[in-house]
């Protein structure tokens, strides 16, 4: 799977698509999940452009499992969940969809369905209410 440059996150990164942002600094962003498989899905990406876990430098690479593990926590706290599901999948045989590397962060309790990836589009005040509780236990 090579890089396209016109990717969903490359073009959040440029601020050319918006998004219902979590947590930012030099070197990744989280920000929710519009297509939730939970209450309380987000995604982390780095800033650099990697397709894969393969491509990634090492240092990006260990930026963005550091956030991914700070955002899984606030998850975790603000939803009071047991479980945190943390998912990366890497190439289309592994059902990775957007080419630009990134860590699925679901909040999981048990028993509860998960919803199909990509399906359903979530309410968008419903997910920003959900990102003000994750923003919440961040700080």
């Amino acid at each position: 799977m090579s890089y396209d440059q016109q990717n969903i996150f490359a073009k959040i990164l440029r601020g050319e698509l918006p998004c219902i942002k979590l947590y930012e600094d030099s070197k990744t962003m989280a920000f929710m999940d519009i297509m939730p498989q939970t209450d309380g899905h987000a995604l982390v990406i780095p800033k650099e452009a990697a397709a894969t876990i393969f491509d990634l430098t090492p240092e990006s690479l260990a930026a963005t499992i550091l956030i991914t593990q700070k955002i899984a926590i606030a998850a975790r706290k603000a939803f009071s969940a047991p479980g945190v599901l943390i998912a990366q999948t890497n190439g289309a045989a592994a059902m990775q969809s957007v080419p630009h590397l990134h860590f699925h962060v679901i909040p999981r309790r048990e028993g509860d369905a998960m919803r199909m990836h990509a399906v359903f589009q979530e309410d968008m005040e419903k997910l920003r209410k959900l990102a003000a509780e994750i923003i919440a236990a961040l700080n």
